[in-house]
């Protein structure tokens, strides 16, 4: 069957693809927790920094974004190699969205927990890592793990900047075989298959947060 002869070829454009959205999530959890604790106890001037990203980033195509990094940004003289830009513009839009994700999260923390971290004469720093954070995390996970696959299918967009993900690889074998039914058919299920492996993932990242010590501790501050 001809189709097999694609699969080397596709298999290494699935892993840069998995590549950059890991490292996209990765830099993207961090962006969100600064910028969700920064609108809900950063003050005034930090909340709205936080603010502003959040909504540049989320009012904004993530093409253009992508565009604005590779072939703009250069203009100025900043520029980025390929997979640096993709990981980068991918990140900033989980941050962006993520933030919302830890921002809902912490605000839906209960008053009495806050008056009851008060009676403890906890900081506010003490009452966010000890009572606040510890709760809302296992919270934010389901909406987090819908953010991690809506990535791995935004990072379809790479391609367009010339990085060879599995996107650029199929458009490649197409062009040179034709074949756009067996290309994207081969395509589509390797998308499906990163897409379960990743939910999976999260759902045991979830399960160990339920599970673990921090959060009964918290519950009971």
């Amino acid at each position: 069957m001809e189709w097999v002869s694609y699969l080397p070829s596709l298999a290494r454009g699935a892993l840069v693809t998995a590549s950059i959205t890991l490292a996209a999530i990765a830099v993207g959890a961090v962006l969100a927790f600064a910028a969700g604790i920064a609108r809900v106890e950063g003050g005034r001037v930090l909340s709205t920094v936080a603010l502003c990203y959040t909504e540049i980033f989320r009012g904004t195509s993530l093409l253009v974004q992508l565009f604005w990094f590779y072939y703009a940004l250069p203009l100025v003289g900043v520029s980025f190699e390929p997979v640096e830009t993709g990981i980068l513009v991918l990140a900033l839009h989980v941050g962006a969205y993520g933030s919302e994700i830890v921002r809902g999260a912490l605000s839906s923390v209960s008053v009495q927990q806050h008056e009851a971290a008060r009676a403890l004469n906890f900081g506010r720093m003490q009452t966010l890592f000890r009572i606040s954070l510890p709760q809302a995390i296992v919270e934010m996970m389901p909406a987090f793990g819908n953010l991690a696959i809506e990535t791995l299918k935004l990072s379809s967009l790479v391609s367009l900047i010339s990085i060879a993900d599995l996107t650029f690889r199929a458009q490649s074998i197409r062009n040179l075989t034709l074949d756009s039914a067996g290309v994207y058919s081969l395509t589509l299920v390797g998308y499906f298959a990163m897409s379960l492996v990743l939910m999976a993932l999260m759902r045991l990242i979830e399960r160990a947060l339920r599970r673990g010590p921090a959060f009964p501790r918290a519950a009971h501050s």
